[in-house]
């Protein structure tokens, strides 16, 4: 494949002050040797830190080493699967690493998944070892019959924060709090114990070459079957590169940056974003465990002062409406990266105003490890937008009939770059169905929406499946979210299409009071002068919450599924 540089595609638009246009995929044999220079140059800050305990680079790297040594020493071999299921503690990053540097394929694992989603996801990957938080292992108890699951690692939740802590935390979550239901499992080791084993066994290093599977991420559970996509070491080394050159303007007179994450490591934005772009940087990562907890949340800001926050645009919302937010230091916050979903103009005004931070908008999938693109921390940041293509790769814009679009015309957003995954694991159909070649490039195709105006900036306007047909007219819920949003006493809001006799779907708003005399007539009359009239509500229902996933993105999906059951009975 052609690298993809201005050179050798002169019609796409980089307009990115102090970041370059290329980066090196290859700038690492493989993650190994990423988070081995990061131990080493780093070996004395912290890493990582949660519940009030900080790891160092230096104890993460002798952790995950013996937590490698003991992995290896169960017969598991490179190329074989492991997953992890836990929020974020600090036991994830000794795992993950660790598992990594055992030449294992780590498959991460929704701690919120029901038994039959955990069976479909390691049947489907074949997965021989699992790191699991107690919390979860009766789900496990219940499917592992039918998995390829030999061995069994379980922790608790204070397992990594020291004498009496550890205990303390654990009796609470346990007895007091009752969080941690029975189970019975055959043969399972506590992950404390594990790594103590290791300590003593010969950890031999794998060959592994960056063209390796490294992640099975999961995607799709929410539009059908989860399918699981196959991300290389390449891929991932490729996104943090460009990462950190995405950075690297706003951090030159940073010597130990401190990072906050608040979304999950098992989710790719915080995995390549926070985990991996924090061991290239030596940046510490304030792990937060549940981030819905916005008072302990706060509490845990409120204990440094930080520079990069990755979040979605409900977190920023929320945090900004508790009384406590204003208590934060943000003098040094220097990016806020949003991402998961639309950032909200409303939203984004108020960040800026409350921090002095601008919120930029980027985009990316699973399937691209995951950033495409991103709007400037130094130079224009366009609210409403994605920005422009991080380096080294190339977005367009395709048409139904396969051709490529005209600027401001919408279409299917296509992406190319290193960081494009190989496929989809045991689906060739599905992989040949979102993968093309194009000008000698690898394409990948979305499923969004959107378009590229003249200065090379992209917006989207809506997910395919997620667009409203209301009498032949294209309804976008982005749009009709962001002028709701906008409404006074609107805390959140959904849009969906339903279906209808006389216009053939009809739009319906669920939305969440900030101001409880919020009326259905106040919204109405706000969105008719907002709003275009076949964008505006027809149905609207108030709720004290929105269904969301584990990172905070509504989910349209399971109101229009509510709705068409409905309409059926």
């Amino acid at each position: 494949m052609i690298a993809i540089s201005k050179e050798t595609y002169p019609w796409l638009k980089f307009y990115t002050p102090g970041v370059p246009y290329e980066i090196d995929p290859d700038a690492y044999s493989s993650l190994i040797e990423l988070m081995e220079t990061g131990f080493r140059l780093y070996k004395d800050r912290p890493a990582y830190a949660n519940m009030g305990k900080e790891l160092s680079f230096g104890k993460l790297e002798e952790l995950s080493r013996n937590f490698a040594a003991y992995l290896q020493s169960l017969g598991l071999r490179k190329g074989d699967c492991i997953a992890i299921q836990m929020p974020n503690l600090l036991q994830y990053p000794i795992a993950m690493f660790g598992a990594l540097r055992a030449g294992l394929v780590v498959v991460n694992t929704n701690p919120l998944y029901t038994p039959r989603e955990m069976q479909h996801q390691f049947k489907d990957s074949g997965v021989k070892a699992i790191v699991i938080l107690a919390n979860f292992a009766s789900h496990l108890e219940k499917i592992i019959a039918n998995t390829e699951i030999k061995h069994v690692i379980i922790t608790q939740i204070g397992d990594m924060l020291g004498f009496p802590k550890k205990q303390i935390v654990n009796a609470v979550v346990k007895y007091v709090k009752k969080m941690v239901p029975a189970y019975h499992i055959q043969g399972p080791i506590a992950f404390s114990e594990a790594i103590s084993l290791g300590s003593g066994l010969t950890y031999e290093k794998p060959v592994v070459s960056n063209i390796d599977i490294a992640f099975i991420q999961y995607t799709g559970g929410t539009t059908g079957v989860s399918k699981g996509a196959l991300l290389t070491h390449r891929n991932l080394i490729a996104n943090v590169e460009a990462n950190s050159a995405w950075l690297k303007p706003i951090m030159t007179d940073m010597d130990a940056p401190v990072f906050v994450a608040a979304l999950p490591l098992y989710h790719v934005y915080a995995l390549t974003v926070n985990a991996l772009s924090g061991v290239k940087t030596g940046a510490m990562n304030i792990l937060i465990t549940n981030p819905r907890d916005m008072n302990a949340f706060i509490a845990d800001l409120k204990k440094y002062k930080i520079n990069v926050f990755t979040g979605v645009n409900t977190m920023f919302n929320g945090l900004m409406n508790n009384p406590n937010f204003g208590q934060v230091d943000f003098s040094q916050l220097r990016a806020t990266s949003a991402g998961g979903m639309a950032l909200q103009k409303i939203v984004a005004e108020k960040w800026l105003a409350a921090t002095g931070c601008a919120a930029t908008e980027g985009y990316g999938l699973s399937e691209t490890s995951p950033v495409l693109s991103s709007n400037l921390l130094v130079g224009e940041n366009r609210i409403g937008t994605i920005g422009i293509p991080w380096p080294s790769t190339a977005m367009r814009i395709l048409r139904e009939d396969g051709t490529w679009a005209d600027l401001g015309e919408v279409g299917e957003i296509c992406a190319a770059g290193p960081q494009v995954m190989l496929g989809y694991l045991n689906r060739p159909d599905e992989t040949a169905q979102v993968i093309f070649e194009k000008d000698g490039l690898r394409w990948f195709k979305t499923g969004d929406l959107g378009f590229e105006d003249a200065d090379g900036y992209f917006k989207i306007v809506d997910r395919k499946k997620d667009m409203i047909l209301v009498s032949g007219f294209n309804v976008y819920p982005n749009e009709v979210e962001d002028v709701v949003a906008q409404c006074p006493g609107v805390l959140e809001v959904a849009c969906v299409g339903i279906p209808d006799d006389k216009s053939g779907e009809l739009v319906k708003l669920f939305i969440v009071k900030k101001d409880p005399e919020l009326t259905e007539e106040r919204v109405k009359a706000y969105c008719k002068e907002n709003l275009t009239p076949y964008k505006c509500p027809k149905k609207i229902e108030f709720r004290t919450e929105l269904p969301k996933t584990n990172v905070g993105k509504i989910l349209r999906r399971a109101l229009r599924e509510e709705e068409i059951a409905k309409l059926n009975k």
